[in-house]
């Protein structure tokens, strides 16, 4: 692979077939990445798929024939909602279909391989029992034809292309014992039942074959998650047009279009509601299982369910813009992406099968050489082939990262990548912004006081100018001024200060809300009622701003945020877990005081800039903790980016959920210590697997070799190896957040 500059790269997601065990995923990658201009190819095996990052001078057809070269077929995955619909459907036909096709070919195998087994198991019981050759021929031909040709074909283009997979280890075991026992029975001079394997390869593929219908229904039930999601994607929607309602694709639908989304309907894409109110379903995003109440000026996302009330939605989002898209496309990117243990695994799946067959090729010299007897040197080494698969190795990782992934995006705990939980389960320090994260985020006003005692003109001015904010405290102001039936002006260069307030212009004057520091970095005079009423404001626990009119203050505005009721059980839980939590925030250390005394926080760091909540970051990271940091807004970006890992609450603005490792899609404080507890359940489940796994190849392959396990046995181990861990990894779908009744 050649180096190159990232800033013009493009990735494409390739669906791939064909691939048989984690050789195969290693071999591709290695393919893909030795293309001149591809930048990064990784290719995931349990989740049949291959992201490839490339250059504009290479084309996705390119690599579609090059995946084909390398003995693969491969399908660009688009991008665009509805053709992402159909490919997704196409999958699942596809892979019904090879479940299905897998589930037919065992049990015509397995009809055929009972009367192979039953003189060994009638040998159990002291009944000695025994098939001619000629019928154990009969029986055994058509499984090594019909099932073999499945492993004889993928080891074929395997070897074709310069590899060996397991289909490789799988033919020549089996091939070995069932031509062993062809010469044994038509050549030989004579042969005894006891000098023929032709129970062990039919039984063998049989089981073999059985695992691998195991492992496809494993592995498809680990990345339900994502099939879930993308199923929630409607294809059609009810357009306004004029008078009528009239049924469109969601393609043909455009932004600020009107759409009506009627009871029991999904909503088809990301909106405003612009009339009517409704109860909706969200709990396939957020893992809420209570309908959540929307009405006129709330936002609405598509995939989730209408209630009982038709509601007109003004559309804001379409395509891959919409909130249900940016889920699916953290969840992919975070099942896809590889643990640094697993490069390990592909460091060994490369060399594995050939350094196996060469093993096998010591097991037959040294039975030889040893005893003499070739019915012995052809059982180990058949049995050194078969139990060496590496699809156990291959599975390990992926499987469970997909399982605790898509666990975790049901209960509405979006994961980025396996980067962002390895760095969960350090976290010993966790950071809150107050706003939003520990309180409700909607402050309510309490007070307007004028100067002049004309609080109605002091509260139009100042909601005036906060018109087309999204801040906490303009929503506060407008609401208030709806309630009194004020008339608003559109302000004029609106100009937020980060951590101050803003400044704008109104019918020809400049007007500021903001705090001290906004004020004398304009040079406004305080006044002494103003300082009083702000005293008195703030040591109620309220945050209190200054409102000025050119040059003068005209007057003071109270607000108070109220805290989430979960935030203190969220807290106490973290504080259980051994982590030490912090509140900062730009509020007065009263107001702050006020709320950290509520939920409990250890420690708590008032009047901090946006900039600040980054340095405090820093200091701490310094000090050797591991800090995760938790926010929503615009302002939390930095320190979201500059922390060991980023908790985006998911009612908080885009730029936060792109910036976090984590993001929560519901604003429920008990959701952090869910999502450290399941980046913990996940690691320790692919150690887990990786320990199995590995272990299984270091105790099989000795036994094997020593003729301490017969080729049946062998199969038999082999197949359930892949199944077990597949089967441990989906124990992760069983997982839910603890606390939160």
């Amino acid at each position: 692979m050649n180096v190159h500059p990232t800033s013009t790269a493009q990735t494409v997601k390739l669906d791939i077939t064909g691939m048989t065990c984690a050789g195969c995923a290693s071999r591709l990658e290695k393919t893909l990445q030795a293309k001149d201009g591809v930048v990064k190819a990784t290719v995931n095996f349990a989740l049949e798929s291959a992201d490839v990052e490339h250059l504009p001078t290479i084309a996705a057809n390119d690599l579609v024939d090059l995946v084909s070269s390398a003995g693969f077929e491969a399908r660009e995955r688009r991008d665009e909602a509805e053709a992402a619909q159909k490919a997704h459907e196409e999958r699942e036909a596809q892979s019904n279909a090879e479940e299905r096709k897998t589930f037919q070919l065992f049990a015509f195998s397995t009809l055929l391989a009972i009367p192979l087994v039953i003189p060994m198991v009638l040998m159990v019981f002291g009944v000695k029992f025994e098939l001619s050759g000629l019928v154990q021929f009969a029986l055994a031909t058509p499984i090594q034809i019909f099932v073999g040709a499945r492993f004889y074909k993928g080891a074929f283009a395997s070897l074709h292309h310069g590899g060996a997979n397991m289909d490789v280890l799988v033919s020549l075991g089996t091939s070995a014992a069932y031509l062993y026992s062809v010469y044994s029975v038509f050549f030989a001079a004579e042969a005894h039942a006891a000098d023929l394997y032709f129970e062990a390869s039919a039984v063998i593929l049989t089981l073999i074959l059985m695992g691998k219908y195991l492992e496809i229904r494993a592995k498809r039930s680990t990345s339900a998650a994502v099939r879930s999601l993308i199923a929630l994607r409607p294809t059609t929607a009810n357009k306004i047009v004029g008078d009528k309602i009239v049924p469109v694709s969601i393609s043909d639908l455009r932004l600020g279009d009107y759409i009506v989304v009627k009871p029991g309907e999904r909503v088809p894409t990301d909106g405003v509601i612009e009339e009517g109110e409704s109860e909706l379903d969200e709990s396939m995003l957020t893992g809420e299982s209570l309908p959540v109440h929307k009405n006129t000026g709330d936002q609405v996302t598509g995939g989730t369910i209408n209630g009982s009330g038709a509601i007109f939605v003004r559309t804001t989002a379409l395509g891959e813009s919409t909130r249900l898209a940016q889920i699916i496309r953290l969840v992919e990117g975070a099942q896809a992406s590889k643990a640094p243990l697993q490069k390990l695994v592909d460091k060994v799946a490369a060399i594995f099968v050939p350094v196996i067959v060469l093993i096998a090729i010591a097991t037959f010299a040294g039975w030889m050489i040893y005893s003499g007897n070739i019915t012995d040197a052809i059982g180990a080494s058949v049995a050194v082939l078969v139990i060496a698969c590496p699809c156990a190795l291959g599975l390990a990782t992926p499987t469970a990262l997909v399982a605790g992934t898509g666990a975790a995006a049901k209960a509405g705990i979006l994961i980025r990548d396996i980067e962002a939980l390895e760095r969960a389960h350090k976290v010993d320090t966790i950071l809150f912004d107050k706003t939003g994260t520990l309180t409700v985020g909607k402050p309510v006003l309490t007070d307007a006081q004028a100067f002049d005692r004309n609080d109605d003109r002091l509260l139009t001015i100042a909601a005036s100018v906060q018109l087309g904010s999204e801040h906490p405290l303009a929503s506060a102001l407008i609401r208030a001024a709806e309630e009194r039936n004020l008339k608003l002006t559109r302000p004029r260069s609106v100009k937020a200060i980060p951590g101050k307030g803003l400044v704008a212009e109104l019918t020809g004057k400049q007007v500021a809300i903001g705090n001290a520091a906004l004020m004398e970095e304009l040079e406004i005079v305080p006044s002494m009622m103003g300082d009083g009423l702000i005293k008195t404001y703030e040591s109620d626990g309220k945050t209190a701003v200054t409102v000025t009119l050119g040059d003068r203050a005209i007057g003071v505005l109270a607000f108070v945020d109220q805290a989430r009721e979960t935030a203190g059980k969220a807290v106490e839980a973290l504080k259980k877990q051994g982590i030490r939590t912090v509140m900062i925030t730009g509020d007065t250390e009263i107001a702050a005081k006020n709320i950290a005394d509520q939920v409990g926080v250890d420690e708590f760091q008032a009047r901090v800039q946006p900039e600040g909540k980054n340095q405090i970051v820093n200091e701490l990271q310094e000090q050797g903790y591991k800090v995760a940091m938790v926010g929503d807004g615009i302002n939390d970006a930095p320190a979201l980016a500059a922390a060991e890992l980023g908790i985006a609450m998911g009612s908080g603005a885009d730029v936060a959920l792109e910036t976090a490792g984590v993001t929560l899609m519901r604003s429920e404080p008990r959701m952090i210590p869910a999502a450290l507890d399941i980046s913990k359940a996940t690691l320790r489940k692919i150690r887990q697997n990786l320990f199995w796994a590995f272990i299984y190849n270091v105790i099989g392959i000795p036994l094997a070799a020593l003729g301490l396990l017969s080729p049946v046995i062998a199969g038999a181990a082999m197949a359930m190896s892949s199944v077990s861990v597949v089967t441990n990894a989906m124990l992760l779908r069983r997982w839910k957040p603890k606390n939160m009744d």
